[in-house]
């Protein structure tokens, strides 16, 4: 009798947990269809993959819109005529939105505009710049536009340009960052207070965990850069992605203050920066010294040296190469069992 019992009892539990887990995954799938970010971009996940230079090529673009989110081909490490094959063979490897991301202070900025409008791109992030200049013109071909920024001085000046999403970047981002050095936690909540567009938190997000963060901070969903740089589909060389897969937590700094904030990994080239720096060095000097080609000798030669090695802080949390399919499936599982461990919390009296 104690053994039917038991048994009863026992079924009794798993069915309560199947229903309750059918139900947490209804809302989860009824919050995504409410979700600002899904119904912009038409994407099943609001995920979206940083435009990293000498990272974000085709086969990282197409594979993560292939896996439900919107990928993005990092056009500021390309010349035009590379941009538009990488645009190509990604139309050819996903039917899926994707997008492109223009640095404006790009040197052949209308080029590139132009570029992407005649292969009839339909989403442009744009960062590094004022995003006036050209958003109703994109506008005016059918294009979504999204411009990041690091303040809500820029993000003020985002809505006021008519932008249809803001990405709000801490400065836990890896690569160029701004002067502010306002974390994400601070950052988000304090953009949303004063703007209406949809908001896509950046720095510091590569877990299922910080993308519900994000959003309990106001986002409607996330970019995330450093957990795709460090997947097989990204283009940087692998010696650049086992340097940072073994990175500890105060590996990466921000430096080149006077000049761009850049966060590196802190290699032979960060210390020459820092004793530059340390010595009083003019701007002049500091260019000296970065030269030309220093991010690309890191991420996509390899060189852990003399190399400029651009990742986020959120490296020191990735131990492992994995492919975007990987990341993506454990983003979203992740990010249901946070809220499903949220939603058990008791509430405030």
């Amino acid at each position: 009798m104690y053994n039917e019992l038991f048994v009863n009892v026992l079924i009794g539990c798993i069915m309560s947990h199947i229903v309750i887990g059918t139900l947490a995954n209804r809302q989860i799938t009824k919050l995504l269809h409410m979700n600002r970010i899904c119904n912009l971009f038409g994407i099943k996940y609001p995920i979206i993959q940083g435009g990293m230079v000498w990272c974000s090529g085709w086969r990282l673009a197409s594979a993560v819109s292939n896996a439900g989110g919107l990928g993005l081909i990092g056009a500021g490490s390309m010349h035009p005529e590379t941009l538009r094959e990488h645009i190509q063979k990604c139309k050819a490897a996903t039917d899926k939105p994707f997008g492109v991301n223009i640095p404006l202070m790009y040197p052949e900025i209308d080029i590139l505009i132009n570029m992407v409008i005649e292969e009839g791109v339909k989403i442009v992030f744009t960062s590094a710049g004022n995003p006036k200049t050209w958003t109703e013109h994109l506008h005016e071909h059918g294009i979504i536009v999204a411009h990041v920024v690091a303040s809500t001085k820029f993000a003020a000046k985002c809505e006021e340009a008519g932008v249809d999403a803001i990405v709000a970047e801490g400065f836990e981002a890896g690569g160029h960052n701004g002067r502010e050095e306002t974390t994400t936690l601070c950052l988000i909540p304090a953009v949303r207070q004063i703007t209406t567009v949809p908001l896509i938190a950046a720095g510091g997000i590569g877990s299922g965990e910080s993308i519900l963060a994000a959003m309990a901070l106001g986002a409607d969903g996330v970019q995330i850069g450093t957990r795709f740089a460090l997947t097989e589909e990204s283009s940087a060389h692998f010696t650049f992605k086992d340097r940072c897969l073994r990175l500890n937590e105060g590996d990466t700094q921000l430096t080149l203050k006077q000049l761009s904030p850049v966060r590196l990994v802190k290699n032979d080239f960060f210390k020459q920066v820092e004793e530059a720096e340390s010595r009083g060095a003019t701007t002049d000097e500091l260019r000296t010294l970065l030269g030309k080609g220093r991010a690309k000798k890191g991420i996509f030669e390899g060189d852990l040296f003399e190399g400029e090695l651009e990742i986020g802080q959120v490296a020191s949390c990735i131990h492992k190469l994995q492919t975007v399919d990987e990341v993506m499936k454990e983003l979203v599982e992740d990010f249901n069992a946070a809220l499903n461990r949220v939603n058990e919390l008791k509430r405030f009296i």
